[in-house]
C-alpha cells in the first residue's frame, strides 16, 4: 500500500541505523509508522509504501518497505519543514520569517532565486547562498539515499554518491551498479551483485568480473595485505562469482592492458596488485635508495669530540649502542632506531638534537598520531608535530589520496634533520607521501619498535625496511639500570622474549612496584574491579584522578568487557546525569558535557581554534585517537563543543557524530603511539586473533608509572606462546632488495 502525509511527530529515531518511528498524518487519519527512514524529520511530507501491521503491545501500525520525500506544499508544512531541518543557521525564528516573506514561493525562491532571501532579516547575502545550497544539495541526497537503499548500502553514503556522480547519480549507477564499489571500502559486493544480476546484468559481464577482482584485492588490503597470490585471488573471485578460471584470467590481462592491476614475480610466485598499491611501494623504494645514496651533506666533522659534549653536557654516559647509533646517523642519509621501552632511543634523539642545533641545521620532530607527538614533545622538550600537519595534508579526501598517491607532490618540508617516532604505526601510503616532501640531502631518521601492532593501513613499511638490510638499522636490546627498575618495563621485554611476567623472588630491593596483576576469571567481578579502581582506590599509589591520568584498555570492542560496554558503565559511575548536565542522544549513545570522547577518523576540513602564548591560533584537521572532552552541547545551533588535550577547540554538528566515540576505556590498537600515567588493562577470553603476545606487549608499553592488568594466568600464558603469525603480503623488501637507480 502506498500512503501520503505529513511527519507530525517522531517517537523514536536512531541515527545509526536510521530506524525510525514516527506519526504520519495523512488526509484520512494518524497512523504510526515504522521502518528504515533517514533523513527524515518533523514536518516532512513523505510518500510510504509497506503494509498495515498489528503489533502485540502498540496495535496497528503501517510497517515501511521504502519511503520518498516530497517537497511540502502548505506555507505551514514548509515552515516545519524548515524549522527541523539540518540547514545551518535556520531555526524556528528564521523558517517563520522566510515563510510569512514568501509564503508558497518559500521553495522555488530558496532553489532558484537565493538572493531574495536577504530580504529575511538576519540572513546576509553568504548566508542566503549557503541555504540555497544545502537545500538542494540535501534534496538530490534524499533521492539518492531511497535508491541506494536496495543495494544495502546506508545513508552515510549518500552524500559521498552525489559528489561523485552529481544529479545524473541514479542513472549512472543503473548503468553500472558495480560503481557503488568505488564509494566505500565496507560495500557489499554480494549485495549490489545481486541487484545488478536482478536488472539484467549477465553473469559473465566484464564489467562484474573485472569489479570482483579489484574487490578481492580491497578486502585483502583492509586485512594489512599489499597484493595477493594470482591463484588464490582466481579462486576466491571463482568462488564468489560462480564462473570459469578462463573467464577470470581473460579479465586479468584486461585489467593489466588497462594499467588498473600490476603482476609482479617473487620468488618464482606471481603476485597481483592494484596499480596504485603496486606504484606506492615501488616509490617508496625509488625515494629511500635515492635518498640514502646523496651526498651526505649533512656529515658532522669529528663527531667523536660531539658525542664527548653531548656526555659532559647532559652528565651522562652514552652506551655503546647509543654512540653507534650517533655516528651511523652521521654517516648516512637514511637510518632505523629500533628497541622495545628504556633502550634507550628518546636519548639517542636529544643527542642528535643537540648536536645537529649547535650546528645550526633545522631539526623536525613528529609522528604518526596527536598523541605520539605530544609524549615526543614532552620526552624531548623540542616541539613535534603530527605526520599529517608536517605534510600540510589538508582537503583530499583520503581513500581519494591512497588511489591517486601518485598525484599529490607534497609540499618540501624545510628541514635538515627530520626524526620519525613510531614508525611502526605508518601505513605504506603515509611513508611514501613523506618521503615525496624530503629533499635529497636531508637526513632521515627512523624510529620504531618492529615488535608492537601492525599499522592500522596496508603494508609492514618498518619491517620490510629493516628485512631488506639496504637501510643501515641500529638494533637497541640493553634495558638501562633505571628503566631495568621498573616492573612494568623489565616484564614488556619478557612478553616480548616470549617469558612469563617476573616473579617476586626475581626482583632486586630497587624495582618499583609499578606492576599489578590481578586473577579473575568472572568478566562481572572484573568489571567491580575497574569501577573500583577508576573512583578512588588508586589514592594510595598516587594522586590519580580518572580524567586527568587514568586510561582502560582492552582488547575488543564487543562484549561485558569490551569498549561499548565498559564505556556506558564507566560513563555512568564517573559522569553521571545531573541537572546542569546537557545531552545528546545519536543512535544508542548519549552524549554529556564533562564526557571523554575519541575522534575515531581522519577529517581535514574541520576548523579549530586554540590559544597560544595569550594569542588565538586557528587550523584544520582534527584525526583519528586525537582524545577530548565534551565542553558544551549547544541545541540550537545543533553542536557540541570538543576540546582536545592539546587545547585546541572544535564544533560538530550533530550530524557528524559518528566521527567520534566516548574513550573512557579503548582498544589497545587505538592507544598505540600513546603513554597513559596509569593503565588498567583487561583481558578477557576472546578470539585468538586478538589475544596475541604483540597485542598484549603493545598494551604493556603503554603505561609510564602504574599498570595493572586484570585477567587470568591461562589467558595471559595463552598470549605470551600466541606469535602473531599473520605475515602480511607486500613487496617493498624485494623492492628495496632489487632496486637499481
Amino acid at each position: 500500500m502506498e500512503l501520503n502525509g505529513e511527519l507530525i511527530d517522531v517517537v523514536y529515531q536512531n541515527e545509526v541505523n536510521s530506524y525510525l518511528i514516527g506519526v504520519l498524518e495523512t488526509e484520512e487519519e494518524i497512523i504510526t509508522i515504522v521502518g528504515y527512514m533517514p533523513f527524515v524529520k518533523i514536518g516532512d511530507n513523505i510518500k510510504v509504501i509497506g503494509k498495515y501491521v498489528e503489533h502485540k503491545e502498540y496495535g496497528r501500525q503501517f510497517k515501511v518497505d521504502t519511503f520518498e520525500k516530497i517537497i511540502p506544499q502548505t506555507v505551514s508544512a514548509i515552515e516545519k519543514y524548515l524549522a527541523n531541518s539540518d540547514i545551518k543557521g535556520i531555526g524556528g525564528a528564521i523558517a517563520k520569517r522566510i515563510t510569512k516573506k514568501f509564503g508558497e514561493e518559500t521553495v522555488n525562491i530558496i532553489r532558484n532565486q537565493p538572493q531574495k532571501l536577504v530580504e529575511v532579516k538576519g540572513i546576509t547575502k553568504e548566508k542566503a547562498e549557503e541555504i540555497s545550497q544545502e537545500f538542494i544539495e540535501n534534496w538530490e541526497v534524499w533521492q539518492i539515499v531511497s535508491f541506494l537503499d536496495k543495494f544495502g548500502i546506508g545513508a552515510q553514503h549518500a552524500k559521498k554518491v552525489y559528489k561523485l556522480y552529481g544529479i545524473n547519480a541514479i542513472e549512472q549507477i543503473k548503468t553500472n551498479p558495480y560503481i557503488l564499489l568505488d564509494i566505500s571500502r565496507g560495500v557489499d559486493f554480494k549485495q549490489i551483485d545481486r541487484v545488478a544480476l536482478s536488472i539484467g546484468i549477465s553473469e559473465e559481464n566484464e564489467k562484474r568480473i573485472q569489479y570482483a577482482i579489484k574487490y578481492a584485492l580491497i578486502i585483502a588490503s583492509n586485512n594489512g595485505h599489499c597484493c595477493v597470490i594470482k591463484q588464490n585471488l582466481i579462486t576466491f573471485v571463482e568462488k564468489l562469482l560462480n564462473i570459469s578460471e578462463s573467464l577470470i584470467k581473460d579479465n586479468l590481462i584486461d585489467l593489466r592492458a588497462q594499467d588498473e592491476i600490476i603482476i609482479e614475480k617473487i620468488d618464482e610466485q606471481e603476485w597481483i596488485y592494484l596499480t596504485y598499491f603496486y606504484n606506492t611501494e615501488q616509490e617508496i623504494a625509488e625515494r629511500l635508495s635515492k635518498l640514502k645514496n646523496s651526498k651526505n651533506i649533512k656529515k658532522v666533522d669529528n663527531i667523536e669530540n660531539q658525542i664527548i659534549e653531548v656526555e659532559k653536557h647532559n652528565e651522562i654516559k652514552l652506551s655503546e649502542k647509543q654512540k653507534e647509533a650517533i655516528k651511523q646517523i652521521n654517516e648516512n642519509n637514511v637510518v632505523i632506531i629500533t628497541g622495545g621501552p628504556g633502550t634507550g632511543k628518546t636519548t639517542i634523539i636529544e643527542a642528535i638534537i643537540q648536536i645537529y642545533e649547535k650546528r645550526k641545521n633545522k631539526v623536525i620532530l613528529c609522528a604518526p598520531t596527536g598523541r605520539a607527538a605530544k609524549r615526543m614533545t614532552e620526552t624531548t622538550k623540542k616541539e613535534a608535530s603530527t605526520l599529517h600537519r608536517l605534510l600540510e595534508i589538508g582537503k583530499i579526501d583520503e581513500e581519494s589520496l591512497y588511489k591517486n598517491n601518485t598525484q599529490y607532490e607534497g609540499m618540501p618540508i624545510d628541514a635538515d634533520i627530520i626524526i620519525v617516532d613510531e614508525v611502526s604505526m605508518v601505513d605504506m601510503f603515509l611513508m611514501n607521501y613523506l618521503l615525496k616532501c624530503i629533499y635529497k640531502g636531508t637526513k632521515l631518521i627512523l624510529v620504531g619498535d618492529i615488535n608492537q601492532l601492525a599499522s592500522v593501513g596496508p603494508g609492514s613499511v618498518l619491517k620490510d625496511i629493516i628485512d631488506s638490510t639496504t637501510i643501515t638499522t641500529v638494533y637497541l636490546d640493553k634495558i638501562f639500570r633505571q628503566a631495568a627498575k621498573s616492573k612494568i618495563i623489565l616484564n614488556a621485554h619478557r612478553v616480548n622474549n616470549g617469558e612469563n611476567f617476573i616473579k617476586k623472588q626475581e626482583l632486586s630491593e630497587e624495582t618499583n612496584n609499578d606492576f599489578f596483576f590481578i586473577s579473575e576469571k568472572s568478566q562481572e567481578k572484573i568489571l567491580l574491579e575497574v569501577l573500583s579502581l577508576c573512583t578512588g582506590r588508586l589514592q594510595n599509589y598516587g594522586n590519580y584522578n580518572f580524567f586527568e591520568n587514568i586510561q582502560i584498555l582492552t582488547p575488543t570492542k564487543k562484549g561485558m568487557l569490551g569498549t561499548k560496554q565498559l564505556n556506558q558503565e564507566l560513563q555512568q559511575i564517573l559522569n553521571p546525569k545531573t541537572e546542569r548536565t546537557l545531552e545528546k542522544q545519536y543512535g544508542s549513545v548519549i552524549y554529556r558535557t564533562g564526557d571523554r570522547i575519541m575522534q575515531i577518523k581522519n577529517n581535514y576540513d574541520i576548523e579549530w581554534e586554540k590559544t597560544q602564548n595569550g594569542k588565538k591560533v586557528f587550523g584544520k584537521g582534527v584525526f583519528n585517537g586525537e582524545i577530548g572532552t565534551v565542553k558544551n552541547i549547544n541545541e540550537k545551533e545543533k553542536q557540541i563543543k570538543i576540546q582536545y588535550d592539546d587545547q585546541k577547540i572544535a564544533y560538530y554538528e550533530f550530524s557528524e557524530l559518528e566521527q567520534i566515540e566516548h574513550s573512557y576505556a579503548i582498544t589497545i590498537h587505538k592507544a598505540q603511539g600513546s603513554e597513559y600515567d596509569v593503565v588498567i588493562m583487561v583481558i578477557p577470553q576472546a578470539a585468538p586473533m586478538l589475544l596475541t603476545r604483540n597485542l598484549l606487549y603493545t598494551g604493556i608499553t603503554r603505561a609510564k608509572k602504574l599498570l595493572i592488568i586484570i585477567s587470568t594466568e591461562n589467558i595471559i600464558q595463552y598470549m605470551i606462546q600466541n606469535v602473531d603469525i599473520k605475515k602480511r603480503n607486500t613487496g617493498l623488501k624485494f623492492k628495496l632488495k632489487n632496486f637499481r637507480s
